[in-house]
């Protein structure tokens, strides 16, 4: 269905590994898709809300256990591919 969520499986990778790979994904899905992070790093709590407040993307909170969820905003803030939780230097 359409308006199932896309689901991301970061598995017991670091929450800077999912960074990584959520703004590889958000990139490439339309605005207001949902997207189901599953992450056991204890960061995860603090990180993705952090990242989310940082793109502009919506965080959703926990939507089951260890899984967290993003809406995809509109217009987000640019972040560096490598490095999402830097804002994209848009003067380079």
């Amino acid at each position: 269905m359409a308006n199932e969520p896309v689901v991301l499986d970061g598995g017991d990778r670091r929450c800077v590994l999912l960074l990584i790979e959520l703004r590889r994904l958000v990139d490439s899905l339309a605005p207001g898709a949902v997207v189901h992070l599953r992450a056991t790093d204890p960061a995860a709590p603090l990180d993705l809300p952090a990242w989310c407040h940082l793109t502009g993307h919506s965080y959703l909170g926990v939507v089951g256990e260890h899984v967290y969820g993003v809406r995809v905003a509109e217009t987000a803030t640019p972040t560096q591919s490598e490095r999402p939780w830097h804002v994209k230097d848009s003067s380079r």
